[in-house]
């Protein structure tokens, strides 16, 4: 079936009109559609994709809490609340680099407030999601390497024995994936995971796309307190899963062949390792 025709039965299932392309992404075509009086956003993914699928499950889970409501969805689409302002870096493009920081914190409380007694069934556990972390590092210490590979999926693994506050975690909080609405900020598109609660404070403080704050320590320790103190959680912690988040998203990228991501990455583990 053409992209077309997939469009059209999804418009005709779910009573939908009037598609806009916003956005094609390597996992979806994204549609602002109308139902009824309201604007909508249309996800139509790409096949075999997973992880869309779930992130619908954290959706779900967070129902509205923090996040845009996810109103249906199945294998090959997902239909949700539409939030039509500003991208949270726009803040920090105009200076306020710590306020942002502060409704980050603010979005994941909200998302992390939600009752934690629904099954968590098709949710990838911290421990299997750090698996490229611990490959390289398997690879590193065959060859008789003690790299920085080697010694952050050392403290992964000490992070992930003995986690605390369990929760549904969105997994991809960033200045990218926060909108303002009606509502407020929202968080958009998890990765649909579950641990250790502190862990999504780890993406926050590798983004935005700016070097010269990502790459300042003055600026990281800062923004890694305003989070501990605003979510009530362990500095260290919050440094030390920044750190092995860092040389995670290093091993996705080595993976790939992304040589400017995999320097921007260790960089940041570089400017943390040193605070552990």
């Amino acid at each position: 079936m053409s992209d077309t025709d997939r469009l059209n039965s999804y418009l005709a299932a779910w009573s939908l009109s009037n598609p806009r392309l916003l956005a094609r992404t390597r996992t979806s075509h994204i549609y602002t559609v109308t139902y009824g009086c309201e604007t909508l956003i249309l996800k139509l993914l790409s096949a075999s994709e997973t992880e869309e699928q779930r992130g619908a499950l954290s959706l779900r889970y967070f129902d509205g809490h923090g996040a845009v409501r996810l109103l249906r969805f199945d294998a090959g689409a997902q239909l949700m609340e539409y939030a039509p302002g500003d991208m949270l870096v726009t803040l920090v493009e105009r200076g306020e680099d710590e306020r942002a920081t502060q409704i980050i914190a603010q979005v994941i409380t909200q998302l992390h407030s939600v009752r934690q007694d629904a099954p968590r069934d098709g949710l990838v556990p911290l421990e299997r999601w750090f698996g490229a972390l611990f490959a390289k590092a398997a690879t590193d210490r065959h060859a008789g390497s003690e790299s920085i590979y080697v010694r952050s999926a050392a403290l992964a693994s000490r992070l992930l024995a003995e986690q605390r506050d369990i929760c549904v975690l969105h997994g991809d909080i960033h200045h990218y994936n926060i909108r303002q609405s009606p509502r407020g900020w929202l968080a958009f598109d998890p990765k649909g995971l579950v641990g250790e609660r502190t862990y999504d404070c780890a993406n926050t403080l590798c983004n935005p796309v700016m070097p010269e704050l990502v790459h300042n320590e003055t600026r990281l320790l800062t923004n890694a307190a305003i989070l501990a103190d605003i979510l009530g959680l362990d500095l260290w912690r919050v440094l030390a899963f920044t750190y092995a988040y860092a040389c995670l998203n290093a091993s996705w990228w080595l993976e790939l062949g992304g040589d400017d991501i995999v320097k921007w990455a260790l960089n940041i583990a570089v400017i943390v390792e040193p605070h552990l």
